[in-house]
């Protein structure tokens, strides 16, 4: 009997693991402009899929069935556009998005009057699915590297640019993760004592059509970039470091690195002065 269960419950976990996660969001009548409340739903969702390995993104757009067909066909693929510049202004990977198409007109079968309103605001829509990865891929094995607070202890120069390493930054946010705080206190610590060291913290993101920087969930701004040097710039003033030894600046997406896409949600340090002595 245990034999059979184990075997049941593996079944359910296989299927569960390759269940698509889908969302729509709901439009105005001829609009094509997510609603504030659908905008709100949207980051929601996205948050509860950023930790996923995606395999493939979705994005389907759809109107009522009332205009041509021509009209609706350019207004529901112009929503489908908007969801995925949400995608993209929020740091996803446009390479998972396979599909962005707009499908026209959903037709209504022959209901009573009195649902027909209600009918026509649900197919105003934009349809989502998310595939996961199946099965999982394996977690690479962490390099050992020399963190990052040992390499300010070493030897410098003007010019130098280091990669804060383990800054975690939550997805679409300018904050970091908790134990983030704990590898910015070690770099604090040395950069506090090293009073010669002059230098400039850059602030990137992913993902971004092009050049662009993202868009801070929490201000709505797109200037994600900014902020999360601004949040280093911030923490390190209040772990001792003088202010007119720094400043901050938003990269965009100017320098992508060219692996994962989450690695270049990162900040780095460019040294841009080394006094002969300690002041």
């Amino acid at each position: 009997m245990k034999p059979l269960i184990v075997f049941l419950c593996l079944c359910f976990q296989l299927t569960f693991s390759q269940k698509e996660l889908k969302h729509e969001v709901y439009f105005e009548t001829d609009q094509h402009d997510i609603p504030e409340t659908e905008h709100s739903r949207l980051l929601l969702f996205l948050s509860k899929i950023e930790d996923i390995d995606i395999g493939k993104i979705s994005i389907y757009g759809f109107t009522d069935d009332r205009g041509s067909d021509n009209y609706n066909l350019v207004l529901s693929q112009n929503r489908a556009d908007a969801i995925k510049e949400v995608f993209s202004n929020n740091e996803f990977d446009e390479s998972v998005i396979t599909n962005v198409d707009g499908k026209g007109k959903i037709l209504v079968n022959i209901v009573h009057e009195d649902n027909l309103s209600k009918i026509r605001g649900l197919n105003r829509k934009v349809e989502i699915i998310v595939t996961p990865v199946f099965p999982p891929k394996p977690k690479e094995e962490k390099k050992e590297t020399l963190e990052t607070a040992d390499i300010l202890k070493g030897d410098l120069k003007e010019g130098d640019k280091i990669l804060l390493e383990n800054l975690l930054f939550r997805t679409g946010y300018s904050y970091l993760t908790k134990d983030s705080k704990k590898v910015l206190d070690k770099i604090a610590e040395v950069l506090a004592e090293r009073t010669n060291i002059y230098f400039t913290i850059e602030g990137h993101v992913c993902c971004t059509q092009g050049n662009r920087d993202a868009v801070d969930r929490k201000t709505k701004k797109r200037n994600l970039s900014v902020a999360r040097a601004k949040y280093v710039y911030d923490y390190l003033e209040k772990k001792g470091v003088k202010h007119y030894r720094m400043k901050f600046v938003g990269m965009r997406r100017k320098e992508p690195l060219g692996g994962k896409p989450e690695l270049d949600r990162r900040v780095e340090i460019l040294v841009t002065r080394i006094y002969d002595k300690e002041k």
